[in-house]
């Protein structure tokens, strides 16, 4: 076994300094079939196995149970010899909507804040596995992909995108930041895109995404069958041959005219500000001298999102640029324990009664204004836990450096 996790390693350090992306781990091949098993099924192949996302009612929306029976898979594939590589994807429409944030809405009004806790716990402990993967991982990002079903995608070897994948990062709009790992890969993106993606919620496709460098492959969803067929007739655990494989059947895309990568530039200049206020400001003056649409757009979006949240927020992504995917987590996990701890702002329940719960789209975000949230507001979301409060422990020690 020590062998084979040497060999692993090195194989592992090799992708990574050809510029490959990384995966995760999880559950045992078999468990008792009933609801919650079947919330994440098990297709096995000879020399490959694939976790499944099975709530399409739901649009695969994560809870407790579901990462944890993904951590525990991945955990035992890593460690079997006999598999190759691992795949990810959603049934129905979506791969991902996201975290059940409606249960876990439920939890805090219960008073059920260590459950609550636990499933952030969970899911970060399973994207850094993912991160700091041993064998190459296959996630296929076909449909709606947001929050952390993003988180659980993206930091994958392949991140296969199709002509129905919509990307989006809503979190600030619910009184949330985005997380699982977004602040590392989001803050990598060319310019400001990230800050913009984070601050906004807007969308991106499959093309955009190859563009920008989040995924890797795009594959039309009418040949999806075909490509998971080749993948599950592979018994390889060389990165090269899944990439010849994926390859066989991608295709060469370019943005259309109407994507927001053709903003780039103006991007660049209105979100490489160092607060909100100035982001507002040049949106403003952009707006006013260019007459230009798109500013007024996306001034729109910002100001219907928790102002406590869009700081919040961008300090996460400004610091997420300088450290590696576990400091990443680490944060992220104070940044969401702190922001239930309703010392500062309610403002996460408010988002989800608004958006989801009561529908009426008007939350009361608390702070009302940017001019209302201080400095000591968002630097609380930042501080770390006192003694009574355990940080997230990541297994740093036992997995090679995340760069």
């Amino acid at each position: 076994m020590q062998r084979m996790k040497a060999l692993l390693r090195a194989r592992h350090s090799f992708t990574r300094k050809v510029g490959f992306f990384r995966s995760f781990s999880a559950l045992p091949d078999y468990v008792p079939n009933n609801n919650l098993q079947d919330q994440v099924l098990v297709e096995g192949k000879a020399n490959s196995r694939a976790a499944i996302l099975n709530r399409p009612s739901a649009l695969n929306a994560l809870n407790t149970s579901m990462v944890a029976r993904l951590k525990r898979l991945y955990e035992s594939w890593e460690e079997n010899p006999d598999i190759g590589f691992v795949l990810m994807k959603g049934s129905g429409r979506a791969f991902c909507s996201g975290a059940d944030v409606v249960a876990l809405y439920q939890l805090l009004n219960e008073g059920r804040v260590e459950d609550f806790k636990s499933f952030f716990e969970t899911l970060y402990k399973f994207v850094y596995l993912q991160g700091t993967y041993f064998k190459p991982h296959v996630a296929i990002s076909d449909g709606i992909t947001m929050g952390c079903g993003a988180g659980i995608s993206l930091q994958g070897m392949f991140r296969v995108v199709t002509d129905k994948t919509v990307l989006a990062h809503p979190e600030t709009q619910m009184g949330f930041h985005p997380d699982a790992g977004a602040s590392f890969y989001l803050s990598r993106l060319p310019g400001y895109l990230g800050e913009y993606l984070a601050l906004t919620g807007e969308k991106l496709n499959g093309i955009e995404m190859i563009a920008s460098g989040l995924a890797t492959h795009y594959i039309l969803n009418a040949r999806l069958t075909l490509i998971e067929d080749r993948l599950g007739k592979l018994s390889t655990d060389v990165p090269s041959v899944i990439e010849n494989s994926l390859a066989q059947y991608g295709d060469l895309v370019y943005p259309d005219r109407e994507s927001v990568l053709h903003k780039i530039e103006t991007i660049d200049k209105c979100f490489s500000h160092d607060t909100v206020e100035e982001i507002f400001y040049a949106l403003e003056n952009e707006a006013a001298s260019s007459y230009d649409e798109w500013c007024t757009k996306t001034l729109k979006k910002m100001k219907e999102a928790s102002p406590l949240s869009l700081k919040v927020t961008l300090q996460s992504i400004r610091e997420g640029r300088f450290q590696s995917l576990d400091q990443c987590l680490a944060r992220e996990y104070r940044i969401t324990v702190n922001s239930i701890s309703k010392k500062i702002s309610n403002d996460f329940c408010e988002g989800v009664r608004a958006r989801l719960v009561d529908r009426d789209f008007a939350p009361k975000w608390d702070p009302p204004s940017l001019g209302d949230v201080s400095k000591d507001m968002v630097d609380c979301h930042f501080s770390p836990f006192n003694e009574l409060e355990p940080e997230l422990e990541l297994p740093t020690a036992t997995r090679e450096p995340y760069f």
